[in-house]
C-alpha cells in the first residue's frame, strides 16, 4: 500500500524548517511520531491519508504520505466514521503485536502467581499456545526478566509480606510463599530480604548499619552501609533530619557512626557530587522490586550531562505504557546520585519533583552540564 500519489513525492519537511514553512500537520507533535514510526504511540491515535482513503497506526511501515494529505483521529471508529478504511498492513483496528505480547505475558504472570509450584517453561508456554523458545523471548522482552526470575521475585515478595504479617512461624511463611524447601529459601535469604528471615521479621534487629554525614555544595549528604553494601545516600538541609530518616527506615537496626575509613567513603560520594564525571564505583545495596531494579538500572545508564524523560525510560525498559510506574520507581529511589534519578525530566524538558528538592536537582544537572 502506498501512501503517496507519485513515487517522486518529496519526503516530509525537515524539522529544522522555519515554522511558517511547515504544513499544519507538520506542526502537530503527532506527525513526528508518524515520521519516526514510533510504536510507543500505537493506540494513542491513528492517521488517515486522503489520497488513499486508508488509516494507519503511527508505526505503519508503509511509505510516508505527503503531510498535507494526512488527518489525525483519536480512535479507529472516528476514522471509519469519516469514511476511511483500515490499512491491511498495520491492521490498526486489531490488537497490535505489542498488545498481543502484553496479553500473553499478563496471562503467564497470572499463572505463575497462582501456581502452588512453579510450572516448567514448556508447560507455561503450552498454556499460552507458544513454543518454549518463542514464549521465553517474548516474556523477557516485555518484562525485562525471565519467567523463572519473575517467579522467584514473586515468591520473594510473598515471603516478605508473610514475614511482615507476623502470623505463624517463619517456616510456615516460607512454605506459604511458594518455596519448596526452607533450605532453598535460606540459601537466598540475603538476596531476598537483605538479612535473615528472623531479623527481617524483627524489623532489622541485629543488623548493623554504619553511617556518616558529610557536607557538599548541595547541603548535607548521609551515606549508610550494611554488610551487603551501600543502603542509603540521602540529601537534605538538616543533618539531624537525615539521621532521623535513616532511623525510621531501619527502626530496629544498630546504627553506628562512621569511623575514619567510612568518612573517606563519604568524601568519595561528596567528590562525585562536585565532579560527576569522575564516576562512582560503589557496591549498592538496592532492595527493590524487579520493576524498580530495571528502572534504576536504566537510570544508571544515562550519561552525566544528559537527561531522559519518564517516557524515555519506560520505552528503554520495554514498558512504554508504564510511565507512571517509572515515576513511582524514581520517587522510591533512596540512593541519590549513584542512581541518578535527577537526570529524569518531563517530556517538555521541565524539571519535575525530586526527593531532595528541585533546586538540588537543577544544581546537579548544571554541574554535570559544565562537566
Amino acid at each position: 500500500m502506498a501512501h503517496a500519489l507519485h513515487p517522486d513525492a518529496p519526503a516530509p519537511a525537515s524539522t529544522l524548517a522555519p515554522a511558517d514553512a511547515l504544513a499544519p500537520v507538520e506542526r502537530d507533535p503527532r506527525w513526528q511520531a508518524v515520521v519516526a514510526r514510533d510504536r510507543a504511540f500505537d493506540g494513542a491515535f491513528v492517521f488517515a491519508v486522503r489520497t488513499t482513503g486508508i488509516y494507519c497506526r503511527p508505526s505503519c511501515p508503509s511509505r510516508h504520505a505527503r503531510p498535507e494529505n494526512v488527518r489525525f483521529f483519536d480512535a479507529c471508529e472516528d476514522a471509519e466514521a469519516a469514511g476511511f478504511r483500515a490499512c491491511r498492513r498495520c491492521t490498526p483496528n486489531a490488537a497490535s503485536l505489542a498488545e498481543q505480547h502484553a496479553e500473553i505475558v499478563a496471562s503467564a504472570c497470572r499463572i505463575l502467581e497462582e501456581a502452588e509450584t512453579e510450572p516448567s517453561l514448556a508447560k507455561l508456554a503450552g498454556a499460552v499456545a507458544l513454543s518454549p523458545f518463542h514464549f521465553h523471548r517474548i516474556f523477557k522482552a516485555v518484562t525485562g526478566v525471565t519467567p523463572k526470575a519473575y517467579a522467584a521475585a514473586h515468591r520473594a515478595s510473598r515471603a516478605r509480606n508473610q514475614l511482615a504479617g507476623g502470623a505463624g512461624s517463619v517456616t510456615e511463611a516460607i512454605y506459604d510463599a511458594g518455596f519448596q524447601s526452607s533450605g532453598r529459601f535460606y540459601a537466598t535469604s540475603n538476596a531476598v530480604l537483605g538479612m535473615t528471615p528472623t531479623a527481617f521479621r524483627a524489623g532489622g534487629a541485629d543488623t548493623r548499619i554504619h553511617f556518616a554525614i558529610g557536607q557538599s555544595s548541595l547541603g548535607a549528604i548521609l551515606v549508610a552501609r550494611s554488610s551487603r553494601g551501600i543502603c542509603a545516600i540521602t540529601l537534605g538541609d538538616d543533618p539531624e533530619a537525615l539521621a532521623r530518616e535513616l532511623q525510621d527506615r531501619f527502626p530496629k537496626a544498630e546504627l553506628i557512626g562512621g569511623d575514619a575509613e567510612f568518612e573517606r567513603l563519604v568524601a568519595q560520594v561528596v567528590g562525585f557530587v562536585e565532579a560527576p564525571k569522575l564516576g562512582l564505583d560503589l557496591p549498592l545495596d538496592v532492595r527493590g522490586t524487579a520493576f524498580q531494579q530495571r528502572v534504576w538500572q536504566a537510570l544508571r545508564e544515562i550519561p552525566p550531562g544528559e537527561t531522559a524523560s519518564y517516557a524515555d525510560i519506560a520505552r528503554r525498559i520495554g514498558a512504554p505504557k508504564a510511565v507512571r510506574a517509572v515515576a513511582g520507581a524514581c520517587a522510591a529511589n533512596a540512593i541519590a546520585v549513584a542512581i541518578p534519578c535527577h537526570r529524569v525530566v518531563r517530556n517538555d524538558g521541565a524539571l519535575s519533583g525530586y526527593r531532595w528538592g528541585v533546586e538540588r536537582k537543577r544544581a546537579l544537572l548544571d554541574k554535570e552540564a559544565r562537566g
